[in-house]
């Protein structure tokens, strides 16, 4: 009896690891994957016809005064076009993408409305967002049709291919909506700072002002 208890209190018994908690696969954040896929195909069809309308109006309209002009105003469209894919991709996705600096109003370096037209049209930032637009559709209508497909009859792995569609969207937006570069990213911070110099300065002259009268 004494043996028995002293072995038995040399080697506990270990306790097994409590399993983990069981989890729906559809939850919250499944389903704003699924909004997204699905939400692929509108936003798709309304980047590709942006794109190939400004294009070829752009690009016609060329060897006339206004031709460039509207290809440039064409790029500040695509650019309101990334910035809403991107606060869509934050919303639904959780993919934080970094905001990439304004489009100057005139040229930084003067040379007057040439020499903006020029900078314009060299911005990559534009150019890349148009690019975003254009090959949404096709990536839409695949998007679109395998979670709507999935939805009736391979519900029991879709997360799973949610999960690899969305990491694709992921991918295709940090590549594609993020700035230039890390000079781009700088340029974009000292643009904030310079707001709030300027904010601060114009209030300390305000407040001279005051005191002088």
């Amino acid at each position: 009896m004494t043996a028995r208890s002293t072995s038995s209190q040399a080697t506990p018994r270990a306790t097994p690891d409590p399993l983990p908690p069981a989890r729906f696969a559809y939850d919250a954040y499944t389903w704003k994957e699924i909004s997204h896929l699905l939400a692929n195909l509108a936003t798709g069809i309304v980047g590709f016809v942006y794109v190939v309308t400004a294009l070829s109006i752009g690009v016609f309209l060329s060897v006339t005064v206004v031709g460039l002009p509207l290809l440039a105003l064409a790029l500040y469209g695509a650019r309101l076009f990334g910035r809403f894919e991107r606060g869509r991709a934050r919303m639904l996705l959780g993919v934080r993408i970094d905001e990439p600096s304004p489009m100057p109003l005139r040229s930084r370096r003067g040379g007057g409305a040439l020499a903006w037209l020029w900078s314009t049209l060299k911005d990559p930032v534009g150019w890349r967002a148009m690019l975003y637009g254009f090959i949404r559709l096709p990536w839409g209508i695949v998007t679109f049709t395998v979670v709507l497909t999935g939805l009736f009859v391979a519900w029991p792995v879709l997360p799973f291919i949610v999960r690899g569609l969305a990491n694709a969207d992921r991918a295709m937006a940090r590549g594609l909506l993020s700035p230039s570069d890390e000079l781009e990213r700088r340029i974009a911070e000292l643009e904030s700072d310079r707001g709030v110099v300027v904010d601060t300065a114009a209030a300390d002259l305000r407040r001279i002002e005051r005191d002088l009268h």
